[in-house]
């Protein structure tokens, strides 16, 4: 099949490109960028109206379905979601039910989200079986089953023997493992430790929790060379330990969510649950630190962090409600209300969601450039639009950035979605 989007502002923040063109597809890739190939007939034309058109959206951390989670149906009504934020491809992590450590289990996902034919999904294998941090999963056979990495998702390997073990096998086998820092023995709060947990009467996560678990973690990294992905750091002292990490040479990404960029622990307010979250939300130097890390390009990506959780889940007090948001419809709009706060271009606040986060896969997506998957997100960057539960796709509607919680209105609204050159969004019926 062969497409023409004409007359939109082309942006590929890999290569800087910025200007208005056409960009002509054919058999799912991008054939002509900024001008379609001489002798190109396309099948159909998109009139793209002025509009921008990006890479689609890639994000490293989505989940389809919350573990423990009533909602069924969840893989398609979170891809739909995903395509109508311009998200083409998605890391899910392996606290699936069951937990994603067995080959069988990877493929049956892959299947599930490959018949749902909308966005592509890459997943996570669990480092340690059933994620207990115990005995080593089997990381060649998961990888091999479709797994980008390893993770333990939101369950830290407590025996260091165990994650050094682990680090061992998975740097002679050239395994990237994708780990959230937190120390077991200190992250069992629900808030971020200070003066809003404690008045709240919240038990509080220590930054040191993260620090601690930063500083283990790299120093089996300088014993092992295994390669580590840094997932949702939340705290000034972690943006320093990964800045001086990757001053030091150490094969180490990083990437962090949504609300930890744009939300402060004062955000809970009087304990609403939707801004219960993980990692909790911690204070103002914190998030300026984040901010300013993903700007020079310290933390590598930024995360949806999407966890649909049902209303059941949220409808219980702060500290025994589930933690987690839905923010896959989020993803484009606040990368873009981040980068006009920090006085960013479109190019630059984009990369985080598209080129940059592409190469933490390694992986050829998130460019607009001949002969890349023609995975593209065309959306209206003047228009605004409000986080209702009428509006979200998501099965989940709980989000701290919602409408009449925060009075927010997000910039930049989607109107067409393709992945490997077969619109998945937008049009008729869309």
């Amino acid at each position: 099949m062969k497409l023409l989007i004409e007359g939109a502002r082309l942006i590929d923040p890999a290569s800087g490109l910025d200007r208005v063109g056409d960009l002509a597809v054919m058999d799912g890739r991008i054939v002509g960028v900024g001008t379609a190939p001489d002798g190109f007939s396309p099948e159909q034309r998109v009139a793209a109206g002025g509009a921008v058109l990006i890479p689609g959206l890639v994000d490293l951390h989505a989940r389809l379905r919350a573990p423990g989670s009533a909602l069924e149906g969840g893989i398609e009504s979170e891809l739909q979601a995903a395509v109508a934020g311009g998200v083409t491809t998605l890391v899910c992590p392996p606290d699936t039910d069951p937990v994603l450590d067995e080959p069988g289990l990877v493929e049956m996902l892959m299947h599930r989200t490959e018949r749902a034919a909308l966005a592509r999904v890459l997943p996570l294998g669990a480092l340690t079986r059933s994620l207990a941090g115990e005995a080593l999963a089997e990381m060649g056979a998961l990888t091999q089953a479709g797994c980008v990495g390893l993770s333990q998702a939101e369950k830290p390997v407590r025996n260091t023997a165990v994650l050094w073990r682990a680090l061992q096998y998975a740097a002679s086998f050239g395994h990237k493992v994708w780990l959230r820092p937190q120390d077991s023995f200190l992250g069992g709060g629900v808030a971020a430790s200070g003066p809003l947990a404690t008045r709240l009467g919240l038990a509080g996560v220590p930054a040191m929790a993260e620090s601690i678990a930063l500083h283990t973690l790299f120093e089996l990294m300088r014993a092992t060379g295994a390669a580590v992905h840094v997932q949702r750091l939340s705290t000034h002292q972690g943006v320093a330990l990964l800045r001086a990490a990757k001053a030091e040479g150490l094969p180490v990404t990083a990437d962090v969510s949504v609300h930890s960029l744009h939300l402060i622990d004062q955000d809970i307010g009087f304990f609403d649950t939707t801004a219960r979250l993980e990692p909790p939300l911690r204070q103002q130097r914190d998030r300026d630190a984040l901010r300013a890390a993903l700007a020079d390009g310290t933390i590598d990506a930024l995360v949806s962090d999407h966890v649909p959780v049902d209303a059941d889940g949220k409808a219980l007090p702060f500290a025994e409600a589930q933690a987690g948001g839905t923010a896959l419809e989020l993803l484009l709009s606040l990368a873009l209300h981040w980068g006009a706060q920090s006085g960013l271009s479109l190019g630059h606040a984009l990369g985080p969601v598209t080129g940059r986060a592409a190469l933490v896969l390694g992986r050829q997506a998130g460019r607009l450039q001949e002969g890349a998957p023609a995975d593209l997100c065309l959306f209206d960057a003047g228009a605004r639009w409000s986080v209702t539960p009428e509006r979200l796709r998501s099965r989940a509607k709980h989000s701290p950035f919602a409408f009449e919680r925060c009075g927010m209105e997000m910039p930049g609204q989607v109107v067409g979605t393709w992945v490997a050159g077969r619109r998945v969004f937008g049009g008729a019926g869309a």
